[in-house]
């Protein structure tokens, strides 16, 4: 630990719970909130404010989410860590806040026992992860390796993934063809290739995939 508290940002739009979660971190003497928020779009403008070590965001905030706000924070403010602190116990959130640059998840309904540790693991430059999201993790894991014999999308060629990219980003052959400067007929080759390799029918199923292993954000 450093000699100086950590300086956090809470952004939660219940006052209550952010008042009971400013009492749990101020409590601590290598803890101190230095500014709060009531939605997303305050709490990107108060973090770049007060640039805080940390920003504890909940996810079901006004204006932006804690998700987008992460997302921006994680490009105009990479120096400040962030957790998320939700009531939501769901994968898909909890895959999206790891997307968005969050370096942990902590639910509400446990934050007494949670959350300053997770606080001290982020600052430590360590992932807090709750019980079930390990597990989640790990089922992830094995769904991906079952569905594609890989963990990974390395079972395509650099080119093949770039052009999975520029799919799923919603590009069309002739659009992607003048970006790479090859022809719609070698697009549309490596795009059939790719969703043969991946067991994909169309284009959703292969936004889907290229969003889960993180070549596109969601």
């Amino acid at each position: 630990m450093t000699d100086s508290p950590t300086r956090i940002l809470l952004a939660d739009d219940h006052a209550l719970v952010r008042r009971g979660v400013r009492l749990i971190l101020d409590a601590e003497p290598d803890l101190t909130v230095v500014a709060e928020a009531d939605d997303g779009a305050e709490a990107v403008a108060r973090a770049r404010e007060h640039r805080p070590d940390l920003a504890v965001l909940d996810i079901a905030m006004p204006r932006l989410t804690g998700l987008q706000a992460a997302r921006e924070l994680s490009r105009t403010c990479p120096e400040t860590r962030i957790l998320i602190l939700t009531m939501y116990d769901n994968e898909q959130y909890f895959f999206e806040a790891l997307g968005a640059g969050a370096s942990g998840y902590v639910l509400k309904s446990v934050a007494d026992r949670d959350l300053v540790e997770a606080c001290r693991a982020t600052m430590r430059g360590e992932p807090f992860l709750y019980p079930g999201a390990v597990d989640a993790l790990i089922r992830d894991h094995l769904d991906r390796v079952r569905e594609g014999g890989t963990g990974s999308s390395r079972t395509l060629t650099d080119r093949e993934e770039e052009i999975l990219k520029l799919v799923a980003e919603g590009h069309t052959s002739q659009e992607i063809a003048d970006l790479l400067v090859i022809s719609p007929k070698t697009v549309e080759r490596h795009r059939a290739n790719v969703l043969q390799k991946l067991g994909l029918k169309d284009r959703l199923e292969l936004t889907r995939y290229a969003i889960r292993v993180g070549l596109i954000e969601p």
